[in-house]
């Protein structure tokens, strides 16, 4: 059997970028999950790859747009080494603007949007007649649009990763031996190992529930409205989610939480109502304490590392979060955000 440089434990989108980037580096890594590839919420149906609003400039947010700017060559280079469609597209979002005061503060994003994006992107504030595909009702007649904002659909995302980790020569497992450097990436699972030894909770499993309908609109960009996600994916099915849970009885269950989340996407979008509905979707996703995914040194497995805490940032996060994590595991290089570290949650 071959020497292996890294192995990743844990087939969903952190653990799958990272094995990527450090396959993309040269280094033979072996990937293991029990649950296969993308078994956990990252085998989900959403794929909203929004950015934070362009104020109040952070780490956190400078790192979830370099991010996003990354993601076309990232998933390129992906697909051109899987063979298959990864679904990612940065087609943008429109967001109907309510009122007067809703007008201004998208307004004024706008001009901080030019200084924080620095022309990589744009925030606009435009009319219906600037818009292509189905819109919401805008009260005022205005959207913001934004062209940062991508979409993936999760599992497609997963299956082309783990096509062109195999391509490159790296093992995806479902049980296997740890070997050289070894990276946990393995979600709620790992929050839960990490609360009950520290007694106190270092993060915790949020479900979500969400909805896949059969209509094409693939070239249309996303709606956020009515605080609900409507996402066109490439393949003619939308997507609309999702619930936020911290309490819930059945992990795996879909309710009448998510028949009210259709019913506001339906209201945003009324020709979705008549749409076939192919999939009813719930999945937890892990949520670190800080609420910023959690990246560095595992502070329970001695010289191991750890990257979790994706939550709903994961897959539009996952080419930085793969970028600074390789250069840790491989080169010994810390250019980890400080709020990303598991310490800030512990």
């Amino acid at each position: 059997m071959a020497r292996m440089d890294v192995t990743v434990k844990g087939a969903g989108i952190f653990g799958l970028s990272i094995a990527w980037a450090c396959v993309e580096r040269g280094a033979r890594v072996r990937v293991i999950d029990p649950n296969g590839t993308g078994g956990g919420a990252s085998g989900g149906i959403v794929g909203a790859l929004a950015p934070h609003v362009p104020e109040n400039w952070n780490g956190k947010k400078e790192f979830q747009f370099q991010s996003l700017i990354a993601a076309e060559d990232f998933w390129k280079n992906v697909e051109n080494y899987a063979g298959i469609e990864t679904s990612y597209a940065r087609t943008g979002r429109v967001q109907p603007l309510a009122d007067a005061r809703a007008v201004e503060l998208a307004q004024a994003r706008e001009e901080t949007a030019r200084e924080l994006w620095r022309g990589k992107a744009d925030w606009c504030v435009v009319s219906a007649e600037a818009l292509s595909g189905p819109l919401p009702e805008s009260e005022t007649g205005l959207y913001v649009h934004d062209t940062l904002t991508a979409r993936m659909f999760p599992r497609q995302a997963c299956k082309a990763l783990a096509a062109a980790i195999v391509a490159r020569g790296g093992e995806i497992l479902r049980d296997g031996t740890d070997a050289g450097q070894v990276v946990w990436a393995t979600g709620v699972h790992d929050l839960e190992r990490l609360s009950a030894h520290s007694g106190r909770p270092v993060g915790n499993a949020v479900k979500g529930q969400g909805a896949l309908l059969e209509f094409d609109m693939r070239e249309a960009p996303q709606i956020f409205a009515n605080t609900v996600h409507i996402v066109p994916h490439w393949n003619g099915t939308v997507a609309i989610g999702s619930t936020s849970e911290r309490d819930y009885a059945e992990a795996d269950s879909t309710d009448a939480q998510l028949d009210a989340v259709l019913e506001k996407a339906f209201a945003a979008v009324p020709a979705l109502r008549e749409a076939k509905i192919l999939e009813r979707w719930a999945g937890l996703r892990p949520r670190a304490k800080s609420r910023a995914p959690m990246l560095g040194r595992h502070p329970l497995e001695e010289g191991a590392f750890i990257a979790n805490g994706g939550f709903k940032i994961g897959f539009g996060m996952a080419c930085e979060v793969a970028r600074v994590m390789a250069a840790l595991v491989l080169d010994g290089i810390d250019t980890i955000p400080a709020d990303f570290v598991p310490e800030v949650s512990l």
